[in-house]
């Protein structure tokens, strides 16, 4: 072994391990938020522990989503504002595994980026955090990637693992028949899919993240960083109350695409697009575009970012259940007979 003063270390390779240190020590009470009951152990080790029974669990089936926070990232690079996207990232993961009719119970996240950035790393997993507080699922890991050459400077990349349970006999969708009411829960804007046609259309706007949004208060950047809404408490009380046969998270693809994904194949939707209101942030995206409505309704969640299919008798008071838990509810249409999503009135 031999050592001197002008041996190579990895700093010099562009990995500091300290920064990963001192990274870890600023987000240990951030994690330390998240526990809940069935976290068996703190971050650290080389891999985290969970007791379903300590969970509350007798006979339960794991269920498991992976997802991204895709192209949003670019805006929150752009503009530094990067404290939303670590909820974005949860919301993406825990609000797929509530259509499984599963609890979330614990995430671990993947940060990969050129040159370490402390701070800015650290604001992204305290969003991380946060998203999980608000979805009742432990942070329990994860991993920090500092690799040089990779990135351009400032840039980093994100993706999410959340595991969730439900007793066994227990998972949707199931039940979905003809004549279901489909309640449409209010999204919180753009959500975390389409920003590749959403950066394409402010570059045809000409506006830059700074410029005052034209669509409501602040700037650009920060409207459409709108966080993700996370859907998990809520929807979870209504399948608790009965009555609910499936749940579909509004992504990419929007309605067109996802309610399909719940319904059995021979079943469609009749949907009433008068039902609610278009928010403005679509609005002015349809504008800017001269999109169809068809294109909208394939791309983008048009103001609906979950929807549930329950039982006609049920529907009324499950609406309540979920205006109790914060929830706008939108009465679109029914479930009906022939495959395919059928549009009545007008979204634009």
């Amino acid at each position: 072994m031999t050592s001197g003063k002008n041996g190579l270390t990895y700093a010099d390779a562009g990995v500091d391990i300290d920064a990963g240190n001192a990274l870890v020590d600023r987000i240990k009470p951030a994690a330390k938020r998240t526990n809940r009951s069935g976290v068996a152990s703190g971050l650290g080790g080389f891999g985290a522990l969970f007791d379903l029974k300590a969970a509350g669990y007798n006979d339960p089936i794991l269920v498991g989503a992976t997802d991204g926070v895709g192209t949003k990232l670019r805006i929150a690079i752009d503009t530094g504002v990067v404290d939303g996207v670590g909820i974005d990232l949860v919301a993406m993961c825990v609000n797929d595994l509530v259509c499984q009719g599963a609890e979330p119970l614990f995430f671990l996240d993947y940060f990969a980026t050129g040159k370490l950035e402390t701070e800015v790393a650290a604001r992204i997993i305290e969003g991380i955090a946060e998203g999980c507080v608000r979805s009742g699922c432990a942070l329990i890991g994860g991993e920090t990637a500092e690799m040089p050459g990779m990135y351009p400077e400032g840039d980093f990349d994100l993706a999410g693992f959340a595991v969730g349970a439900m007793e066994r006999g227990t998972a949707l969708p199931e039940g979905v028949q003809e004549g279901d009411v489909l309640l449409g829960l209010a999204s919180d804007g753009v959500h975390s899919n389409g920003y590749s046609l959403v950066r394409k259309l402010v570059e045809v706007s000409g506006l830059g993240w700074d410029a005052d949004c034209p669509f409501g208060e602040g700037s650009l950047g920060e409207a459409l960083l709108t966080p993700t809404r996370l859907y998990v408490k809520q929807c979870l009380a209504a399948v608790r109350a009965g009555g609910v046969h499936a749940l579909a998270h509004i992504t990419g693809g929007g309605l067109t695409e996802n309610l399909p994904r719940v319904l059995p194949e021979d079943l469609g939707a009749d949907i009433d697009l008068n039902s609610w209101e278009l928010p403005p942030v679509f609005k002015w995206m349809a504008d800017t575009g001269n999109i169809a409505e068809a294109e909208m309704l394939k791309t983008f969640n048009c103001g609906i970012g979950m929807i549930l299919s329950v039982s006609a008798d049920r529907a009324d008071a499950l609406a309540q259940v979920l205006q109790a838990e914060g929830e706008t509810v939108s009465r679109l249409g029914t479930v009906t007979a022939g495959a395919g999503m059928r549009y009545t009135g007008k979204l634009l």
